[in-house]
């Protein structure tokens, strides 16, 4: 009896158009939404509901409204007094990595030192000690510090960084590694002059020390990572990557940040080649991509990634680039091109002819083009795809300054929030941009692959014919193995067989 049942459940599952239905079996990676479009249109939704709100409010509670600015992450708990309820912060997170909860429930730990003497053996008091154990912390600061590390800073599960108060600057070897881990919040700390280091032994929990090789340089790296929130961070200065998520990396929220004074600054993807980045899903909000920013705003490989409410403020390549086929959602962003007449395009398809990029779903609505940028949208434009996420207008974007004019660490100057001290010889830099790197990680570690599936379904397009004689193939050797005494293999032992 369960042989025509699974039998009619493939050829359902491979024949039937695509729909609602079959497109929440589009997941290659288990912790993807099965609907990108839905999670779109409810940012969209709360930053107009926040508009409204700071509209209304205006008019009759004019102090609330210096509070409300339009930007649903900082409405939610600015309003206020933050210091006595640090933790609600991780109620307040949008996009795909909204579900990131970092040490929500957990203990407060403080750090208090801010040296990082023995990676192996950290120092209690040290954020080193804080981020490698095992149970949720809420990890705060005692005063202002600087923390040079000597080699990557790898995190644990459920920890959230919380830099608020005091003015916390993370840089050196490495800086910070988000490894085969999730539910992570990292919040209002400046990340920079992270260099490659390694080729020593670090601790990752408190039981357990490895050998890591040398690091890229990455300001803050995501390698298999999922349910992480990175807000309100200031990034500069690093040898390759500002942000980089990668190997089957999703559920990522990168908001209110502001970057500055870099070359690659944010990939996301690990190689045209990797499918399990079929779906990454990514939240770009409320950011300021600022002064000496060359590409790399994102730079995707597959999945979705949706980029909202941002203010780019130039670029010397490009803003928005991609390859093997991502989803660009561009929805309400600010994007002022440079003087350079050969860079006003907004997008690049990167080492990809036109004509095999003409179907990949790049879209803008809403966006502001400034000194002669331009998008070029390709693919299904106002498709079913994109019903949801273009059924609300964002109204949002003739806010754009108030909605970004908190991004970065809170206290910074806009024009001052890029000057940053080099670790190394104590100079303050604030000009050119720094350190182009290969764009990708070595992927030093040993967690497990296990993580994701290997499978993509595509983008729910009808399928080929490839396909349907696979599928058919598959039916007839479970018949001849059941019709003699073999194991009838179970549906989800097949599609993981695919």
């Amino acid at each position: 009896m369960l042989l025509p049942t699974t039998c009619i459940l493939l050829i359902c599952f491979f024949l039937s158009p695509p729909s609602k239905a079959s497109y929440s079996f589009n997941l290659s990676l288990p912790h993807q939404h099965p609907d990108p479009d839905a999670v779109a249109h409810e940012v969209q939704r709360r930053v107009n509901a926040s508009v409204s709100r700071r509209q209304m409010l205006s008019i009759d509670v004019k102090d609330q409204s210096q509070c409300l600015v339009g930007n649903p992450i900082d409405d939610c708990w600015r309003c206020e007094d933050w210091s006595n309820n640090r933790q609600k912060l991780a109620d307040c997170g949008i996009g795909f990595g909204m579900d990131a909860m970092g040490g929500k429930g957990g203990l407060i730990y403080i750090v208090t030192d801010s040296s990082d003497s023995n990676p192996a053996d950290p120092t209690p008091g040290t954020l080193r000690h804080a981020v490698i154990q095992t149970e949720p912390l809420w990890i705060i600061f005692s005063a202002d510090m600087t923390i040079k590390l000597k080699c990557e800073l790898i995190v644990n599960s459920f920890k959230t960084i919380d830099g608020r108060g005091y003015s916390v600057h993370v840089t050196g070897g490495g800086c910070i590694t988000l490894q085969y881990v999730s539910n992570i919040i990292i919040h209002n700390i400046h990340v920079h002059h992270c260099k490659p280091a390694g080729n020593t032994n670090v601790a990752s929990s408190p039981t357990h020390v490895g050998w890591r090789g040398e690091s890229d340089g990455d300001g803050i790296s995501l390698f298999s990572a999922h349910k992480i929130w990175i807000d309100h961070c200031s990034l500069s200065f690093c040898a390759d990557g500002l942000i980089d998520a990668i190997m089957g990396s999703t559920g990522i929220t990168i908001s209110n940040n502001y970057f500055a004074h870099h070359d690659e600054v944010m990939l996301l993807g690990h190689n045209d080649k990797y499918l399990p980045d079929s779906g990454m899903q990514v939240t770009i909000a409320f950011n300021h991509f600022g002064v000496a920013l060359v590409q790399r705003m994102p730079r995707c490989r597959r999945g979705y990634i949706h980029v909202v409410n941002n203010d780019f403020t130039r670029w010397e390549m490009y803003a928005i680039g991609g390859s093997a086929n991502p989803t660009i959602n561009s929805q309400g962003n600010r994007y002022t091109a440079p003087q350079d007449t050969n860079a006003k395009e907004v997008t690049k398809r990167v080492d990809t002819n036109e004509g095999d990029w003409s179907d990949w779903n790049w879209r803008t609505e809403g966006d502001i083009m400034v000194n002669g940028a331009f998008f070029v949208p390709s693919g299904a434009g106002m498709s079913a795809q994109y019903a949801k996420a273009s059924s609300i207008e964002p109204k949002s974007v003739t806010l754009i300054e108030q909605i970004t004019a908190n991004a970065g660490v809170f206290g910074d100057p806009r024009e001052e929030s890029s000057r940053v001290t080099s670790p190394d010889d104590g100079t303050t830099t604030d000009g050119g941009s720094t350190g182009s790197g290969s764009g990708g990680s070595n992927g030093h570690g040993n967690g497990n692959d296990d993580d994701y599936f290997g499978l993509i379904f595509g983008n729910g397009a009808r399928p080929s014919p490839d396909t349907i004689f696979l599928s058919i193939s598959i039916i007839f050797i479970l018949y001849f193995t059941t019709s003699h005494g073999g194991a009838l293999l179970s549906l989800p032992l097949l599609l993981t067989l695919l």
